[in-house]
């Protein structure tokens, strides 16, 4: 079947439709993405491996959708990323290290046999920084994605989900899957201009994922916008219900404006004047849509909850765990620049690693009170312009960039919260800049809701099309 390759733009709710009514195919769907991939100049490298049974997979997506004998999933048909720490049947699984990892690593958790029972199309895997340790998006193995919005210059992507918000821009995935630590799907999808979605800590299981972070570890998504990530949550939530629900019907008047919280923390210290720009126009097209913005809200447990992840030991305590447990010969293969990071990593007997545990459960028992008199916390997602990757050409620098880019979203992993970046325009260099919206944990539908509102908010005032809510 040939159809217009436009589809592909279009919402996923959208594209769902167009599958079940004929009007295109997930072989079709496959073959524009392909093109998008191949065509592209210069090549964006989002890529670490695709998958020859793709094709067999939209193909038998389209026998599902011609009324075989299983009912297609919500997200049958549509083409896939994984980020390169998920396990998948057939494919090798690196995590972004300098060799494949043992065959088991490529069992597949819940996420993944989820999106297959539903006949999703896993086109392959996204290229990740080295055992996801780092949000600059560089990997000296694979090669660092090249960021979409600047063909002139190597930008970073963001990461660790490095190639994941690349390949949505690409055009070669309609959704991307990654993992967020401190701020992994989070931090590309800003620097790419995508949406991405940090679920609660427990909310979706990470089995079937290579870890990070036992504590702090989270799979989720990156999507093109609030609209698709609302239907990929609700196609795949445990929580959600019958398929109606994934039938998207415009927003519902608010029935209340939305109350929207700054605190007053070092996030904006020190903040690129162009990006506070963008951000500060967000919130006055926000405030003249009815919302209230810019509440004050004490900052001094975001600033603790910042420094304890930015020094603390935890994430790299228990990377080393995994390292020194299944990976020991891994050690001296390290990109230098993840090795540095884990150099004087404690054990998780120590009592520095139990001391930063109890700490951090600590902070997250006062993060309820963030939320007093305000519905979410809003900030911008990074601070700075995405760097030209040949900028980063010592440790030092390596590292100072990628702490100013955690800085903003690790606060929300410390806390056990659940945020959502969208973009909200570009800066004076003309790359994307994102909108952070936490919420309380386990509350993510609150979160979607607010957001979708947030997105039409922002679309409306810029001439642009409604959006579809849950």
């Amino acid at each position: 079947m040939t159809s217009d390759p436009s589809i592909l733009d279009r919402p996923l709710s959208d594209i769902a439709r167009a599958l079940r009514r004929g009007e295109t195919s997930a072989r079709a769907l496959l073959e524009t993405a392909t093109t998008r991939r191949t065509s592209r100049r210069p090549a964006l490298d989002a890529w670490c491996f695709i998958d020859p049974a793709a094709e067999e997979a939209a193909e038998r997506a389209d026998r599902r959708l011609r009324g075989d004998a299983h009912e297609p999933g919500p997200l049958c048909g549509l083409p896939v990323s994984v980020k390169d720490l998920y396990g998948v049947r057939g494919q090798p699984v690196w995590a972004g290290t300098a060799r494949a990892l043992p065959d088991a690593w490529s069992a597949e958790g819940w996420l993944v046999s989820e999106l297959r029972r539903q006949g999703a199309v896993l086109v392959g895997r996204t290229t990740t920084v080295e055992l996801a340790y780092g949000a600059v998006g560089t990997n000296p193995h694979h090669g660092t994605p090249r960021n979409p919005h600047d063909d002139e210059h190597h930008r970073i992507p963001g990461g660790s989900s490095a190639g994941a918000g690349v390949s949505l821009v690409e055009g070669s995935a309609v959704v991307a899957l990654g993992t967020d630590t401190g701020g992994s799907i989070r931090i590309p999808a800003s620097l790419t201009g995508t949406v991405g979605l940090k679920t609660t800590v427990g909310r979706w299981p990470t089995d079937g994922v290579v870890p990070l972070s036992t504590t702090l570890d989270t799979v989720g998504a990156l999507t093109r916008s609030v609209a698709d990530a609302a239907w990929f949550f609700a196609a795949v939530d445990p929580r959600w219900g019958e398929p109606a629900r994934f039938v998207a019907e415009p927003s519902a008047p608010a029935v209340k404006p939305l109350r929207l919280g700054r605190p007053a923390a070092r996030i904006f210290a020190d903040l690129d004047p162009s990006i506070a720009g963008v951000v500060d126009g967000a919130f006055e097209r926000l405030a003249d849509a009815g919302a209230a913005v810019g509440t004050p809200v004490d900052g001094r447990l975001v600033d603790e909850a910042e420094a304890l992840y930015m020094e603390g030991c935890i994430v790299a305590a228990e990377c080393s765990r995994l390292i020194a447990d299944h990976l020991p010969e891994w050690t001296e293969l390290l990109d230098p620049r993840v090795a540095a990071r884990l150099r004087d990593a404690p054990g998780l007997d120590s009592a520095r690693y139990l001391g930063d545990q109890a700490r951090r459960e600590a902070l997250a028992a006062r993060a309820p009170a963030l939320f007093d008199g305000v519905d979410l916390l809003a900030w911008p997602t990074h601070l700075d312009s995405p760097a030209r990757v040949a900028e980063l050409d010592t440790i030092e620098r390596y590292l100072a960039v990628n702490r100013r880019l955690l800085s903003s979203t690790c606060v929300v992993n410390t806390l056990g919260l659940c945020a959502l970046t969208l973009p909200v325009g570009t800066d004076d260099s003309g790359m994307p800049v994102g909108l952070h919206l936490v919420a309380p944990a386990d509350r993510d539908e609150e979160l979607l809701r607010a957001a979708l509102r947030i997105e039409d908010a922002l679309l409306h005032s810029a001439g642009g099309s409604t959006v579809h809510a849950l």
